[in-house]
C-alpha cells in the first residue's frame, strides 16, 4: 500500500457518510470532508499530524500571503494531488527490497515482536513473562489492517516513550503534548483545520545548517546510536524531519499476512498484519529541537535546552492555557510556534474574514501521560484562543498571571487543610489527594474563562487590571475553596469527625485565603474602584464559560 495513492485514511463527509480517502482528497469541494474517523483517539491525533506534515512538506505557502490565499480558496484538487505524487516514492508501507515508510533503511534481522507493541499501552516483553499484565492484557491484537499499522507506527515514532536499553524516545521526548489551532465550527472542513497549523516557508527553514534537504529519515542509512553511532541535532538533518521523525528500528514482517477482520478498527481485510521486527539503537534525537506543533518549557538561565511539555496526573485544565496560548513567564513555558503565529499574525485576518468580534478559533491540546515506559493516561483538552492587541498582549498576560496564581495559592491552602481536617498528624498523612485539587479546578473553570473573555476585550489603553475583575475572581476563589472544604471533609459519617479540628482547619483556611500574598494582593486591585471593565452587551457566548471538553481514557496503575 502507497500511503500518498491508495485510499486508507478514514474520514467524515459533510453529509455524514464515512469512508477511507487518499491524502489529496482532502481538498476536494464537493461533499468535503469535515473530519478524521480514527478508532482511537491517538490515532485521532497523529492522522492529524501526518497530514499537516504532509501539507508542511509538499504544499507549504512560501509567505502569509500565499497562507491567506490557500484560505479563503484551498487549492485545485488536481493541483493538490500532483504536488503529493512528488512524494508517493517514500511512502511505500509495504517494501520488503526497498525503502518503506517510517521504516528502517536496511535491517535484515532483528527481533519478531506481535503488532501489539506498536501500541503505546501495550504492556511491555518483561510484564507478559512475568504475568503482570492485570489491567491492560496482552494479546488482544491479532492482526491488524494496513491503515491501522500505518497509523500505530506513526504514533509511535512521534510519541515513543523510553523503550529499554537502545530503544530511543522521540524526537520531542516521550509523550509530548501537540496543540493545534481549530476552527471554532466544527462544520468546518478538514482542509481548514490543517492549513490553520501549517507554516509559510518564510516562516521554516526547509534546509539544515548543512545543506540537507532530505526529511524523510528511512530514505537513507540510519542514523545509529550505539557506541560507535552518533546523535541527531536540529543541524544535521533538515528541520523538516521534526514532521518524520523516527527513532524507533522497525520493518514489517509482511510475509505472513493474514485474511481477517481488524482488531483495532473492526473492518474485514486480506492483509492483516501480525509482527513486526526491530532492534536497538536508531536515531538518538538530540540538542534544541523546537517542533512547531509542541508547547516548550524555556529555561530561564538559558543554560539548559528547552523542554517539551508533556501530559501530566491530574490532567490539562485552565491552569495551563497560559503556557499552552501564550506564554508563562513564571515557569517559562512557551505556546507552539504554530499558536504565537496564529496570535500574531493570523488571529486578526481569521476573525475579519468572519466578520465577528469574537476570534472563531480554539486551541485542541492532547498528548500521553507516561510514567517512563507506561502510558497511565491518554489527554484531550480544548480551550478557547483570543484575539488580544499587540499593544495590550503583555499586561493581558500579566492580568491572566495573577489571576491564575491566586488560584494556585488557594488549590494549596485547600489541599493543606482537607488534610488537616481528616489527619490528627497531616504531614505524614501519605496518600493522594489529587481529587481535591481536581475539585477545584473543575469548580472554578467557568468563572475563570468568563473573566478571561472580559480581560480580552478592555477599554482603550487598559494598563490595570478591572477592580470588578478581581473582585469576582476573588470571590469565585474564596467561596470555592471554603465550600469544597466542606464538601470534602464533612462528607463522612458524622461519629468519626472530629469537629474540633475540622472547625480549626476551617478558619485557618477562611484566614490565610485572606492574607495569602496573591490573594491580598488581588484584594487590593479590588478595592481601587476607579477602574471597571463597562457591562458586556449581551451574554457571553456559551462557549466561553462552560467545561471545555476534556477526553481522559485512563488505564489503572
Amino acid at each position: 500500500m502507497n500511503l500518498i495513492n491508495d485510499p486508507w485514511i478514514p474520514v467524515l463527509r459533510a453529509n455524514g457518510s464515512r469512508e477511507k480517502i487518499t491524502p489529496w482528497k482532502i481538498a476536494e469541494a464537493e461533499n468535503p470532508v469535515v473530519e478524521i474517523a480514527a478508532p482511537r483517539p491517538d490515532f485521532q491525533g497523529a492522522l492529524y499530524q501526518f497530514l499537516i506534515g504532509l501539507l508542511q512538506t509538499a504544499f507549504a505557502p512560501e509567505n502569509e500571503d500565499g497562507w491567506q490565499e490557500c484560505w479563503e480558496t484551498p487549492p485545485d484538487e488536481s493541483e493538490f494531488k500532483t504536488a503529493l505524487e512528488k512524494l508517493s516514492p517514500a511512502f511505500e508501507l509495504i517494501n520488503p527490497e526497498g525503502s518503506a515508510f517510517l521504516q528502517d533503511f536496511d535491517m535484515p534481522d532483528g527481533e519478531l515482536k506481535p503488532l501489539a507493541g506498536l501500541l503505546i499501552e501495550a504492556p511491555g516483553g518483561k510484564t507478559l513473562k512475568d504475568n503482570l499484565d492485570h489491567f491492560v492484557k496482552g494479546g488482544t491484537v491479532e492482526g491488524a489492517c494496513l491503515s491501522c499499522a500505518a497509523t500505530a507506527l506513526f504514533t509511535l515514532q512521534a510519541n515513543a516513550p523510553a523503550g529499554g536499553v537502545g530503544h530511543r524516545v522521540g524526537l520531542r521526548g516521550g509523550g509530548p503534548l501537540t496543540t493545534l489551532v481549530m476552527p471554532q465550527n466544527d462544520q468546518s472542513t478538514l482542509w481548514q483545520k490543517l492549513w490553520l497549523n501549517v507554516l509559510s516557508n518564510e516562516d521554516f527553514e526547509v534546509v539544515s545548517a548543512n545543506g540537507n534537504e532530505n526529511p524523510f529519515p528511512w530514505m537513507c542509512e540510519t542514523r545509529h546510536s550505539d557506541n560507535k553511532g552518533v546523535t541527531t541535532e536540529p543541524q544535521d538533518v533538515s528541520p523538516l524531519q521534526m514532521y518524520w521523525g523516527m527513532p524507533r528500528r522497525i520493518r514489517f514482517a509482511s510475509s505472513d499476512l493474514k485474511e481477517g477482520d481488524c482488531t483495532l478498527c473492526g473492518c474485514q481485510s486480506s492483509e492483516l498484519l501480525t509482527h513486526y521486527r526491530t532492534k536497538n539503537y536508531g536515531t538518538n534525537y538530540d540538542g534544541p529541537w523546537l517542533h512547531p506543533l509542541t508547547p516548550y518549557r524555556f529555561d530561564p538561565k538559558k543554560v539548559k535546552p528547552p523542554l517539551t511539555l508533556k501530559g501530566q496526573q491530574g490532567g490539562l485544565g485552565y491552569r495551563h492555557w497560559l503556557g499552552l496560548s501564550c506564554q508563562d513567564d513564571n515557569n517559562g513555558d512557551q505556546a507552539a510556534k504554530i499558536t504565537r503565529l496564529f496570535n500574531e499574525e493570523r488571529a486578526e485576518f481569521i476573525a475579519e474574514l468572519a466578520e465577528v468580534e469574537e476570534l472563531p478559533a480554539r486551541l485542541w491540546c492532547f498528548g500521553y501521560d507516561m510514567d517512563n515506559m507506561k502510558a497511565r493516561c491518554w489527554y484531550d483538552h480544548q480551550m478557547p484562543l483570543l484575539n488580544v492587541a499587540d499593544d495590550y498582549r503583555d499586561n493581558f498576560i500579566l492580568f491572566v498571571s495573577q489571576i491564575l496564581a491566586a488560584a494556585k495559592d488557594a488549590v494549596f491552602l485547600l489541599r493543606g487543610q482537607v488534610k488537616a481536617g481528616w489527619f490528627n498528624r497531616p504531614s505524614d498523612a501519605k496518600g493522594d489527594t489529587s481529587m481535591v485539587d481536581h475539585s477545584f479546578w473543575q469548580a472554578t473553570e467557568p468563572a475563570f474563562y468568563e473573566l478571561l473573555h472580559s480581560l480580552s476585550n478592555p477599554p482603550e489603553n487598559t494598563r490595570h487590571m478591572p477592580s470588578d475583575v478581581a473582585r469576582h475572581w476573588l470571590t469565585t476563589v474564596r467561596k470555592s475553596a471554603l465550600d469544597l472544604f466542606d464538601e470534602w471533609v464533612l462528607s463522612g459519617d458524622a461519629e468519626d469527625l472530629d469537629m474540633k479540628r475540622i472547625t480549626k482547619a476551617r478558619r485557618i483556611l477562611k484566614s490565610k485565603l485572606i492574607t495569602m500574598k496573591s490573594l491580598k494582593e488581588l484584594d487590593q486591585i479590588a478595592s481601587d474602584l476607579s477602574f471597571q471593565v463597562p457591562a458586556q452587551q449581551g451574554s457571553v457566548e456559551s462557549w466561553w464559560w462552560q467545561p471545555v471538553h476534556q477526553t481522559e481514557l485512563r488505564h489503572p496503575e
